[in-house]
């Protein structure tokens, strides 16, 4: 399998897009913003003008966009991917969706005659450029087979979990823990700050415990500082957590501390923190304070 199709090229489907390239594949790219193929055009990579023909002339297409609504109209609207003649294509879905909502959209693909997968992924763009992604993979298991070392250049561990719906559920899962870790250090930061004891001591015991992680390793830093260039951008973190409390929802069951997550999420939102780093939610946590103190 060398010919892959990318629809989708925000951060992580354009940086998918460029490491498949170095990686001697064969890329053809579809993005409604034509400006967003550029580089991916620069480097050899192809650009369709629709879902179809991205699918007509690939093995296996990659969606990567913002949700099920999106995932849907490249797939099943104008031009959309059923629409191609190609008996041989397989669909994977790396953007970040309900479980319920993949069951129905494999279930249509099928209906279709095109195998389908579910293959959300840990790790942003930094990673994904370089193949260092850990994916999350359900669905069709020949179709899984079949592509598996494409799959394996993406990501360097990867997880097949069993049928449709189950990948995105643990990546849901995956991301309530982002959510907790980055307003644990958000609060944790700012209470050292507030009691003037030097927030980088806070971090450096932190670290020095099995209580670290990725997220107080590296990006903590960056939170003390103000930087917040953004890998995952605070309103997708924000979509994924609404996703979340609308599975837990569906099951029945009650989550008080997402449910109370994504209503601060929500206030970072309408003070314009969306287009920056999810770990930018230290940034209203302070807000909050400022205006307590006035």
């Amino acid at each position: 399998m060398k010919k892959i199709g990318i629809i989708g090229l925000g951060m992580l489907g354009n940086a998918v897009a460029l490491h498949l390239l170095d990686a001697g594949f064969d890329v053809t790219v579809y993005n409604r913003t034509k400006e967003k193929t550029i580089q991916v055009k620069e480097k050899g990579g192809k650009v369709a003008s629709s879902p179809k023909e991205t699918a007509e002339n690939t093995e296996l297409v990659i969606i990567v966009v913002k949700d099920a609504n999106a995932v849907k109209q490249v797939s099943f609207g104008n031009k959309g991917i059923i629409e191609c003649k190609n008996e041989k294509l397989i669909v994977a879905d790396m953007s970040t969706i309900e479980p319920s909502e993949s069951k129905n959209i494999s279930k249509k693909f099928q209906e279709h005659n095109i195998q389908k997968l579910d293959i959300p992924v840990m790790g942003g763009p930094n990673v994904a450029i370089t193949g260092e992604l850990v994916m999350m993979a359900s669905g069709d298991k020949t179709a899984f087979d079949n592509c598996k070392d494409v799959l394996e250049k993406i990501a360097n561990k990867v997880f097949f979990l069993g049928g449709s719906g189950v990948a995105h559920s643990v990546k849901l899962a995956m991301n309530l823990q982002i959510t907790m870790l980055a307003l644990a250090l958000s609060e944790g930061i700012t209470l050292m700050k507030s009691a003037d004891v030097d927030p980088k001591i806070f971090l450096e015991i932190l670290n020095s415990t099995y209580f670290k992680t990725g997220m107080s390793e590296k990006k903590a830093y960056k939170m003390i500082d103000g930087e917040y260039t953004a890998t995952f951008t605070l309103s997708n973190l924000k979509k994924d957590i609404s996703t979340i409390t609308k599975m837990a929802k569906s099951l029945g069951i009650k989550l008080p501390m997402i449910e109370k997550a994504e209503e601060v999420y929500d206030d970072a939102l309408k003070e314009g923190l969306g287009e920056i780093d999810y770990t930018g939610i230290i940034e209203h946590i302070k807000r909050i304070n400022d205006s307590k103190q006035k």
